[in-house]
């Protein structure tokens, strides 16, 4: 996996007003710790990082870490987003080896569209699409791909039914939901007559058929 540059800058003051001020100037507070490292508090441009984060490997990436003439090798964790925006505004460097396993969220891709779909006018729904693995960094996939193209109706698939891949260990239990084929929810059936209007009275049938006021 390549390994991404990315500057921090020190020396910035703590506290709401200041983040606030850093973002504003385009940008974000962090925090690099870990490995044995005292937690250093930076700031790094957000284009710059946006850079790093949309790269092949996502939130994954590693990012070489440029502070004060050192370089801390890390990966993005903890991310705090804008809550209308969704902007990126406080994160976590994590410090790491390439030597020891780290785990990781990864995306899950579906690919076919189930028999269920095609030919039982089912609906696919994916309760989760991603699952956590642990692996060294380097063997982190960008992806995990499971096709669903046998799926039926009622079908699922689970962590269990992931494959196998070298050098990864599945965290997420295996049972764990991740897609399954249903039908569509039944549309409300409409009242077959409507209320009588307030103070009327229901119309009563008569022998004949007739009805009575």
């Amino acid at each position: 996996m390549e390994q991404l540059n990315l500057r921090g800058f020190t020396g910035r003051a703590h506290g709401s007003r200041e983040s606030r001020r850093l973002r504003r100037e385009g940008a974000i507070p962090a925090i690099v710790y870990g490995h044995g490292l005292q937690p250093i508090s930076v700031a790094v441009d957000r284009r710059e990082l946006y850079t790093a984060l949309h790269t092949e490997a996502g939130l994954n990436a590693l990012i070489n870490l440029q502070v004060n003439g050192d370089e801390y090798l890390t990966v993005a964790r903890e991310l705090q987003r804008h809550p209308v925006r969704g902007d990126i505004i406080h994160l976590d460097f994590i410090r790491i080896s390439l030597d020891e396993p780290i785990e990781a969220e990864v995306p899950v891709e579906f690919t076919g569209i189930p028999v269920g779909v095609r030919e039982g006018k089912g609906i696919v729904e994916t309760p989760a699409a991603s699952v956590v693995v642990s692996a060294l960094p380097t063997n982190i996939p960008s992806h995990i791909t499971i096709d669903i193209t046998d799926l039926k109706v009622g079908d699922s698939a689970r962590v269990a039914d992931l494959p196998e891949l070298p050098g990864v260990t599945y965290v997420s239990e295996p049972d764990h939901l991740l897609v399954m084929v249903t039908m569509p929810a039944a549309a409300p059936v409409e009242a077959a007559a409507e209320a009588p209007a307030e103070g009327e009275e229901a119309a009563v049938p008569t022998d004949e058929g007739e009805e009575e006021a």
